[in-house]
């Protein structure tokens, strides 16, 4: 790839807009994900019996289990989130900086 053809990308309106929408999308969703992740981190360092407490009076499991299985769901939900938005909107503006790239 030459520089010109680098510099022609860079300069467009929709690589631009392309750049600024994805990167506060994932940062967004890297906070949340974080957020939820260290705050279940943080609740076994320091109350480790709030979440070791049993989900019944006779059971074994306690209630971190399915709140760490939450997690994990939380987790695959953020990345089908991103995935659509990728596929929809992310994809259309790449393919309209192709086409400008293109017609030049």
């Amino acid at each position: 790839m030459t520089q010109e053809l680098v510099d022609k990308i860079k300069n467009n309106q929709d690589y631009q807009e392309l750049v600024s929408k994805r990167t506060s999308f994932s940062i967004k969703l890297s906070i949340a994900m974080l957020v939820v992740y260290f705050t279940f981190i943080l609740t076994i360092a320091f109350n480790p019996s709030a979440l070791g407490t049993p989900i019944s009076a006779d059971s074994v499991t306690t209630i971190g289990i399915p709140i760490g299985i939450i997690i994990i769901i939380f987790a695959f939900v953020l990345t089908g989130i991103y995935t659509k938005r990728a596929n929809g909107e992310f994809d259309n503006l790449s393919n309209k900086i192709k086409q400008a790239i293109k017609e030049d």
